[in-house]
């Protein structure tokens, strides 16, 4: 399923966009098109030029403003060209979209705790994260099919989409997912080509990888 069995030796970044308005005052943005803060469009340059070093073949994005002007940055130091796909935007949740956090838990409370306990929840009526998944991994696998042997591809998303992809690439059962906790704003995760597949190398970084050194490299 994962398409890594060949122990190619590619590697995945998933990089959240840099900080919006919304984040700021913790209101859910969904597949809501919510531009970067000047904070976040700075963010994004400083990410960038430490994620220039990894030298990435191939830049994918979400076609939400906020990802995309992520990726532009990374574009703009590497000269990659990007390419845009929906199937990369944050889970649509509905009626949650543009709520604080507070208001939320204030109207859709029984709705919030079980998706917290790993439920399966129409959040809003929105998207199951599940099918979050099934719309992005595929995007996240058939570019990564392309990269050269050793290759690395950065996909430039949203912390809902990103944790559910990584979830479904590591082959772990849906309930799982939570257990992997959020992006903060412009870091990012790393997936790594093992012998039995993708392995989760970094996880909400915000610095450069470094060597595993010890018994499980």
């Amino acid at each position: 399923m994962n398409g890594s069995g060949s122990g190619r030796g590619r590697r995945i970044v998933l990089w959240r966009h840099g900080q919006t308005a919304w984040n700021l005052e913790r209101r859910f943005q969904g597949s809501t098109d919510i531009e970067l803060t000047e904070v976040g469009v700075g963010q994004a340059r400083r990410a960038a030029r430490l994620l220039a070093s990894l030298k990435p073949d191939a830049i994918v994005a979400s076609d939400l403003r906020r990802a995309a002007a992520t990726a532009a940055e990374l574009a703009a130091v590497t000269g990659l060209g990007i390419a845009h796909d929906p199937g990369l935007r944050e889970t649509y949740a509905g009626a949650w979209q543009g709520l604080t956090h507070e208001e939320i838990v204030g109207r859709f409370g029984e709705q919030y705790a079980a998706w917290k306990r790993g439920e399966p929840v129409r959040r809003g009526g929105g998207e199951l994260e599940t099918e979050v998944a099934d719309r992005a991994a595929p995007v996240v696998l058939e570019h990564a099919d392309k990269l050269p042997d050793d290759g690395t591809l950065v996909v430039v998303s949203h912390g809902g989409t990103i944790r559910t992809t990584i979830g479904r690439l590591l082959g772990l059962e849906s309930h799982h997912w939570e257990g992997l906790g959020g992006l903060t704003n412009c870091c990012w995760s790393v997936l790594g080509e093992g012998a039995r597949g993708w392995r989760l190398l970094e996880h909400n970084a915000g610095t450069l990888p470094e060597p595993v050194l010890g018994d499980d490299d």
